[in-house]
């Protein structure tokens, strides 16, 4: 009797029960008798192989012999019986769940085992465009939808046939006549913000409060992205696949393979004017070395070189970093033979054109700083906002350079018209790591558009290539007909934004000859492109960084043909989201921006919206399975974690005021709609205006440089940095130890600390110890700590080395060598006697007084095959350690994740 029980959807009346009846029972049936008999493994008793009570060790391994081999012939005939699923067989990063229900998500050479498997098994297939709506209300709205497209559609066909081959239904002035209009050339006003492009009517509801990448709609089917009523810097963004990725983005890139990004959100600004002028505003950006201003930056300021580097703005009496950011010279134009006239009016002074390029977080912040500096300047400068017209698609692995070579090909072939820089990108064939090119290169040059030749061919690389590859790498003959770049000219990104629909690509391909790569023709503007390499600073011989900029119209065009590159290793480009550049930065060594850098606003602002999110994670949690962090046991009767268990408290280890940036005191205020609003932490007047929580303790953060930091280090020992000072540095644990974002960072125990008295507030532990007195920490601890460094080997003429096993020694004699190396043998320190009270036998964690810093970025980093960290500590602290204990003792450190009381050791290296 059926209750009302509804069917499967998509399905009328099967159900996969083992009642019903199957279609074909007969081969069902000898399918399982089939796999019955492959599964069964003969045997023989061992009865036989006893003989009176006696065992006959040759029948019995003769029977074992025999089991043997029918194990194996058993795992042969499972294995061709079809013992597993066509689901189970699909790549690794798929998801196997979703592949068992719907033939069209296994490979297409399986497509035709799974629906046999599931016609077999009666499994029902779910067909999205079939489905019926479950509910009312998604009835209710599918039917409106089919009625508004088909309202929409006659509509469209009432109006073209009212208006013939007319694109739009302006009218003339006077004539009444309809016009043919183009869309506007799209307005960059100087010295103010450029708004973003105007949606289409279909999707412009989804980007009222942020703007889309480029390949967004390529993204949002194959990417998680970012909530719609939160977007990140003002974009929607992907933060990772929905493949399992993690390990393939490790592989590819640094072994084999690339992984790509939309990095179309990077913020670009042009600034213009005279020469002087220009030196004097990037000198006011933080820019003072005189290196880039001598002989020795001539190269980039001719436009054959970029810098890379943080620019900084003056706050008070010191200066406070912005961002890092990226600087390119346009080169001047060729000078031309001109006959000299005395009656001819003086000549204007050269105009030079810069692009600054830097992460969105901070772009306003550094535009509002330009035009500070701008209207300083005599005669005036200007700055133009280029976000929504210039793109860009970074590159990173082994392959980076073959996949760009695969879609790139040079506009101009003709000897007479050809580029120098798109000769040069031709003839690197074969670099498997830009980071091998001539630091800071850059390529710029005029590409074909990559449709006309789709799909991409693989690369050949001729086998000879390695001479000539070496040769032009070693001159890098980049100066010769050195032209002005054309993605800085407003009308030739204008003209490449211009391209043919893909319905005209189509339509042409059609008329030509199968597997013939479409010709160029008028109708085909050039695409301005700028190639950047880049190289990792912390590693150097991690991977480098491709970054190609190109007109924002044209990076979809560019990015399909990128992503169906077939690699000569196999396989396609990978995507990648933020977590993978997070990853693969915090695997080179390098600080992430935002997240690493909390002496900035942007950093800070990052910092405060994870503690909000960690501050939701932990309410969310029941209280018996959250961490409470007034009642945590650091050992030795302390209690309560040191500052705010879900944040890099550096509030606290500076003695900050934290009235105002307390996370059990911040509120949530609601997402602005202006996707162009962001906290201005240096204002905190303003910030209040609009509606958000004010950080001034924190703007006094300032960071050091990793050169300024080594100058007070050989420096007199009177010199130090300014309060409030961090460091950058990259943690390696010596020996175990995997730390995760907001842990504490100590130094070794201080002889300030040892044996100190603790606060009254904490209950003081029994004398049971001989090494500690009541309320005391051992006054042995750091030597406890230093005993968990690994012994170090005795040196090859040392007296502790151990001595060579003589020839033919019995093994009595080699027992009693080997006990007397080991006995003898030095360590570097004495090993003390190990705490036995709490904390599980580990030494105890320093005192709140020894606290100097807090990690940002933590985990078990496949590169190296162990833990690693980036963390930020207390310049003025690292820098008294250091003098007082030495390079090596001074750079060790006692990490310890919030909310747990076991520590481990590590030392520190700047970043």
């Amino acid at each position: 009797m059926d209750h009302g029980k509804p069917k499967a959807p998509g399905v009328s009346g099967a159900t996969k029960r083992k009642d019903l009846p199957i279609r074909d029972t007969g081969t069902r049936a000898a399918k399982r008798t089939k796999i019955h008999e492959a599964r069964n493994i003969r045997t023989q008793p061992s009865d036989g192989a006893l003989d009176d009570g006696k065992l006959d060790l040759q029948k019995f391994l003769s029977s074992r012999e025999y089991e043997i081999k029918a194990l194996e012939n058993s795992m042969r005939k499972c294995k061709a019986s079809n013992a597993t699923r066509a689901f189970q067989s699909v790549p690794r990063d798929m998801r196997r769940r979703t592949a068992s229900h719907n033939v069209k998500r296994v490979p297409k050479r399986l497509r035709d085992r799974a629906r046999k498997e599931m016609i077999e098994d009666n499994t029902p297939t779910v067909q999205s465009r079939k489905r019926r709506p479950r509910t009312t209300r998604a009835r209710i709205r599918a039917e409106t939808i089919k009625k508004l497209r088909y309202l929409a559609n006659k509509r469209k066909k009432q109006k073209a046939q009212s208006n013939p081959g007319q694109e739009t239904t302006a009218t003339a002035p006077g004539k009444g006549e309809p016009i043919t209009t183009r869309p506007p050339r799209p307005k960059i006003r100087r010295d103010m913000l450029n708004e973003p492009p105007k949606a289409g009517s279909k999707f412009k509801k989804r980007q009222v409060n942020k703007t889309w990448l480029p390949t967004h709609l390529w993204h949002a089917k194959r990417a998680t992205m970012t909530e719609p009523s939160k977007p990140l810097w003002g974009f929607s963004l992907p933060l990772t696949p929905t493949a399992k990725c993690y390990r393939p983005t490790h592989r590819a890139s640094g072994q084999k393979g690339v992984v790509v990004w939309d990095t179309s959100y990077t913020s670009t600004v042009a600034l213009y004017g005279t020469a002087e002028g220009v030196e004097r505003v990037l000198r006011g950006l933080g820019l003072a070395q005189e290196g880039l201003w001598s002989s020795r930056g001539q190269k980039w300021r001719s436009g054959l070189r970029k810098w890379t580097g943080v620019v900084s703005k003056q706050k008070g009496d010191s200066r406070r970093d912005i961002g890092p950011a990226t600087i390119v010279w346009n080169p001047e134009p060729p000078a031309r033979d001109v006959e000299m006239d005395d009656s001819a009016p003086p000549a204007k002074k050269p105009q030079r054109q810069v692009l600054l390029r830097i992460h969105p977080s901070a772009f306003h912040e550094l535009f509002e700083e330009l035009l500070k500096l701008v209207k300083m300047q005599t005669p005036r400068l200007h700055i133009e906002d280029l976000r929504y017209e210039i793109g860009s698609i970074e590159l990173t692995g082994p392959g980076s350079t073959e996949t760009l070579l695969g879609v790139l090909q040079p506009f101009h072939d003709k000897l007479e018209t050809r580029e120098c820089h798109g000769t040069i990108f031709q003839s690197i064939a074969g670099v498997s790591n830009p980071a091998s090119l001539p630091k800071d290169a850059l390529l710029a040059f005029s590409a074909k558009d990559p449709r006309l030749s789709y799909p991409p061919k693989r690369l050949r690389i001729p086998a000879d290539n390695g001479p000539a590859l070496l040769e032009t790498i070693t001159q890098w003959p980049v100066e010769e007909g050195l032209k002005p770049f054309e993605i800085f000219s407003r009308d030739s990104r204008y003209q490449a934004s211009r391209l043919p629909s893909q319905k005209a690509i189509n339509r042409r391909k059609g008329l030509n000859a199968p597997g013939q790569p479409l010709q160029v023709t008028a109708a085909d503007p050039p695409i301005p492109v700028l190639l950047l390499a880049s190289r990792s600073a912390a590693d150097g011989q991690a991977q480098g960084t491709w970054t190609l900029l190109a007109p924002w119209k044209c990076i979809q065009a560019i990015w399909y043909c990128m992503m169906h590159y077939p690699l000569t290793t196999g396989g396609n480009p990978r995507l990648g989201g933020l977590d993978e550049q997070r990853q693969i930065a915090f695997e080179h060594g390098v600080p992430w921006f935002p997240g690493d850098f909390p002496a900035t606003n942007a950093g800070l602002n990052w910092e405060v919206e994870q503690r909000l999110k960690r501050k939701r994670d932990w309410d969310r949690r029941p209280r018996g399975k959250r961490i409470e962090w007034k009642s945590l046991d650091l050992g030795a009767g302390r209690r309560g974690e040191i500052g705010d268990g879900l944040a890099c408290d550096f509030e606290h280890l500076f003695g900050l005021s934290k009235s105002e940036v307390a996370p059990t005191q911040i509120t949530e205020t609601r997402s602005s709609s202006d996707p162009n609003d962001t906290m201005d932490v240096d204002q905190p007047e303003q910030a209040v205006d609009r509606g958000k929580t004010p950080h001034p303790p924190l703007s006094a953060i300032r960071q050091v440089a990793k050169a300024s930091f080594n100058s007070f280090i050989k420096s007199a020992a009177t010199e130090k940095p300014r309060p409030y000072s961090v460091i950058t540095v990259n943690l390696g644990f010596v020996a175990r130890g995997v730390v995760s974002p907001c842990a504490r960072i100590y130094r070794l125990p201080t002889n300030k600390t040892a044996g100190s008295t603790l606060p009254s507030t904490q209950v003081e532990v029994p004398a049971s110890d001989p090494t500690m007195a009541p309320g005391l920490l051992p006054s042995d601890l750091k030597d406890q700590w230093l005993a968990k460094l690994p012994k170090k080997t005795a040196a090859r003429n040392s007296p502790h080395r151990a001595p060579r096993m003589p020839r033919g020694a019995d093994m009595g004699t080699r027992k009693k060598l080997l006990a007397q190396s080991l006995l003898t043998t030095e360590l570097p320190y004495p090993r003390p006697t190990a705490n036995q009270l709490d904390v599980g036998g580990h030494p105890f964690c320093p005192d709140e007084q020894d606290l100097i810093g807090f990690v940002t970025t933590g985990a078990f980093s496949l590169s190296e095959g162990k833990g690693t960290a980036v963390g930020s500590i207390s310049a003025e602290k690292a820098l008294e350690t250091l003098r007082e204990a030495g390079p090596q003792e001074g750079r060790l450190c006692i990490v310890r994740n919030a909310g747990e009381s076991v520590g481990w050791l590590a030392r520190w290296e700047l970043a």
